[in-house]
Formats: C-alpha cells, structure tokens, sequence
C-alpha cells in the first residue's frame, strides 16, 4: 500500500479521463485487497469458502462472528488495517422462520 504514493497520472483533463479512474480504481482494488488479507490471516479456522490450510475445521465457539475491516487512514497509502468483530444473529428475527444451527458444510 505504501508504494501506492508512487503513482501519478499524466492526463490532466476533466473530461473522459480513463488516467484518472484508472489510478482512482486501482486505489479502490489496493484497499480491498489488503483489507480482504488482513481479515483473512486473523481467521484461526475454515468455514466454508474461507479455507484455511493450517486450520481446517470450523471453530463455533470462538468464531462465530463477523468481521469488520477498515483503513484508520483516509488515503490507502498511508494507512493500516483494523479489524473489528460483530457477533452473528443466529436466531431469526420473526417467527415466520425456525432457528437453523450453524453446521458444518459436508458434500
């Protein structure tokens, strides 16, 4: 992220400037990138497409929860990762749905 400082565009105009939303796409795919990396490697489990090589069963108990990315900095290359949890609703909202436990995906 840090090498991100290093990009420049050489189009300056206003007006069909594909320089410009190039760089500004290319900062967008640096920040989810790295976000998805961070949030990724925390993880000390596998849950369905979230495969985890070094932990390959689910852990409920400790992880069952969501996570929640952000950069502590508005431009992507001077900021850092923070992650941050949210626990996960597992019982339904209303009484249309019964409650369906979390189990492990076997095919």
């Amino acid at each position: 992220m840090k090498k991100y400082k290093d990009v420049g565009i050489q189009d300056r105009s206003m007006v069909w400037n594909t320089d410009l939303i190039e760089t500004l796409e290319l900062e967008n795919l640096i920040n989810q990138a790295a976000q998805e990396m961070f949030a990724a490697e925390a993880r000390k489990e596998s849950r369905g497409a979230h495969a985890h090589e070094n932990f390959p069963e689910r852990d409920d108990t400790n992880r069952m929860k969501h996570t929640l990315s952000y950069l502590d900095k508005t431009y992507v290359e001077d900021a850092k990762v923070e992650l941050k949890y949210r626990a996960v609703i597992d019982q339904p909202l209303d009484t249309e749905m019964h409650h369906v436990p979390p189990a492990k995906r076997v095919y």
